[in-house]
Formats: C-alpha cells, structure tokens, sequence
C-alpha cells in the first residue's frame, strides 16, 4: 500500500553534457563544482527526497502550476529551508537544557528557605567551552533571530529535561570534575541531545505537535545532528547546503520538469504490463528523476543512480515499488546504452 507522503518523505552532483532543449545552465555547471569537494551536512539521498517531495507537490496542484518553474524552484528551497529551521531548534533546545543551570541555581539561591544543596550549586555545564562556542557563532545568533526560533522552546519542557539530567550519571560524573576537555564538553551536550532529547517521550511528542515537519524529518535531523557532534567545522546555521549542492537540486529538480514529455516516451513503452493509471505516482517520479540522472548528470555512475532509486522507492513508496523501478531503469539504461546516449564521465 501506498505510505502517506506526508508520513514518508524526508541526495547527486553531477554535470550535464549539452543535449537539445535543456537549458543552457544544465551544460556545464557541475563539471567545474564537482572537483571542489566542500564540506556539505545534508546528502544527495536527502536532496533526491526533498526533490521528490517537490515533484509530488507540484502534482497535487492545479495543472497550471505543476509546470512551473518558479513555483518549483520556491517550493523545493522552502523544503530545504524548513529542514534546517528544525536542526537549529534542535541544536537550541540541547543548549537551553544546558544553560538552564544557571536559572535553576538563580531560582534555588533566592528561595527564602534554602536547604543545603541550594547553597553551592555547579552550574559548569551551562557555560563550558561547546556551549560557549555555539553561542559564540553568528550565524546561529542570526538564524535564532531572523526566523524568531525561540518561539518553538517550551521553558516546561526544558526545565522538565534538565532536572531529568542532573539525575543522571553521567551528569554527575562531570561535575564532580573541576578541568574538562573540549572533548568532554562536547560529549556532555551530545548526551544531553541523545537522552534527554531524543529519549524524552513526552518532549518528542511536543515536537509533534509543535514543531511543524518534525515527524516527517526527524531522520533527517538525527543524522544533521549526528553529523553536528561529529563534525569539526564551523557550522553556518544560515546556509547548509553549499553553493554546488544547491545548484544540483534545482538542475534536478528543472531537468525533471523539463524533460517531462521526453522521460515519459522512454518509460512508457517499459510499463507494458503495468497500468500506467494505477502506477504509484511516487515511482513515477522516481523513475522521470533516474532516467534525468543517467542521460543529463554524467558523473554519477549509473550503478549509482539505479541503487538510490531502488532504495528510495522500497523506502517512500508501495512494497513491490523497489524491483519495479529497478526493473524499468535497467532496460532503460540498456536501450539507451545501444544507442549511445549514455555518456559517463569519472569524477576527479
């Protein structure tokens, strides 16, 4: 049965020969962006999806919109940008929980009957070197600020999950240690993410509820944030896609729109036992994505390009949808192989 895409939907740089009727900023771009390697946070599986889940929008609208480009083109960057609205109210819910030591022994030292564990209360945690860096980032300030984020952070909900962690071990364990590394600093907020976050039930269920495309990208977000605590880098809050990754996601997305009728003679003919009507819509998005990414995108493999497909269609659409998509971009490729239409190039 067909998964509500709603429930379901949550990555390819490449070049692109000349061909007639693609636009001219397809021919070239990627054959230079390819060699730069910059460091990018969000895979080609998860452009692919989020280009997906455009298409799939677009298909719901009236027929008016659904070959517009500009509508397109808003619809896959307000998908994009909303993913990374979700992994800052994430990074800024871990660190709220942090820094709310310090309102918890502001609270306790003004109690007019203070018992003894009121009087020396550590607050290390909400001003150790990881916190301070992040606070530290501008572009996370700005993020914060310009798209009004504190609006998604519940003061119960912290408070609930910091008195959770300071009866915990491992927060015991840390404050009963006067010097910490930047390592240990680090890995007190990452647990602070992994159990007092992702293991609170009644927090996740207000992320729900609150925090709009939560359920529908909470993967996704677990892997930004698994990437976050693992990476090195400076992270820009303003921007994770870089420049080369953005460009492939909307030269995907314009070569699917554009290439409609001509992906559609090739896939066609291949759905001879198949009723084109009753085809999950979502596999045929997915099949018009992959015959784009093995005629247009020659620095991805086709090996490459069949394998994400496949997964992706076991993943978003019907049991059975896998070995169709499968089935239909191998004769494909190997038609268009004969005729010589095929063109890879290695990547250096």
């Amino acid at each position: 049965m067909l998964k509500n895409i709603n429930e379901c939907l949550n990555d390819t740089i490449g070049a692109f020969f000349f061909r007639p009727g693609i636009s001219f900023y397809f021919q070239k771009r990627y054959l230079c962006a390819s060699k730069q390697g910059l460091y990018n946070m969000i895979s080609r599986r998860n452009i692919r999806v989020k280009v997906m889940q455009t298409l799939y929008t677009l298909a719901t609208l009236n027929d008016g919109a659904q070959g517009n480009k500009h509508i397109a083109s808003k619809i896959l960057n307000d998908k994009l940008d909303h993913v990374l609205d979700i992994f800052t109210v994430s990074v800024l819910y871990t660190l709220r929980i942090a820094q709310y030591a310090e309102t918890d022994a502001r609270n306790r030292g003004s109690r007019y009957l203070k018992v003894a564990e009121d009087q020396n209360i550590n607050i290390q945690i909400a001003d150790n070197s990881f916190v301070m860096k992040l606070l530290g980032n501008a572009s996370l300030t700005e993020k914060i600020k310009k798209d009004k984020l504190e609006r998604f952070i519940d003061e119960d909900q912290v408070k609930a999950a910091y008195h959770q962690l300071e009866k915990g071990e491992e927060y015991i364990k840390y404050i009963s240690v006067k010097d910490h590394t930047p390592a240990s600093d680090k890995e007190i907020i990452r647990h602070i993410w992994e159990k007092q976050v992702l293991e609170n039930e009644r927090l996740i269920s207000h992320f729900n509820d609150e925090l709009p495309g939560w359920e529908d990208d909470s993967e996704l977000i677990m892997m930004l944030m698994q990437n976050f605590f693992n990476g090195t880098s400076k992270v820009n809050f303003l921007n994770l896609l870089s420049g080369e990754k953005k460009e492939y996601a909307q030269d995907l997305l314009m070569a699917v729109i554009e290439k409609e009728a001509y992906c559609m003679e090739l896939i066609e003919p291949k759905l001879k036992n198949w009723d084109k009507d009753r085809v999950a819509l979502i596999d045929l998005l997915l099949l018009r994505m992959g015959v784009c990414e093995l005629l247009y995108f020659p620095t991805i493999p086709t090996k490459v390009t069949i394998n994400e497909y496949i997964d992706i269609a076991k993943q978003y659409s019907t049991p059975q949808s896998g070995q169709f998509v499968n089935g239909v971009l191998d004769n494909i490729l190997k038609e268009m192989q004969k005729e010589g239409k095929i063109n890879k190039v290695d990547r250096q």
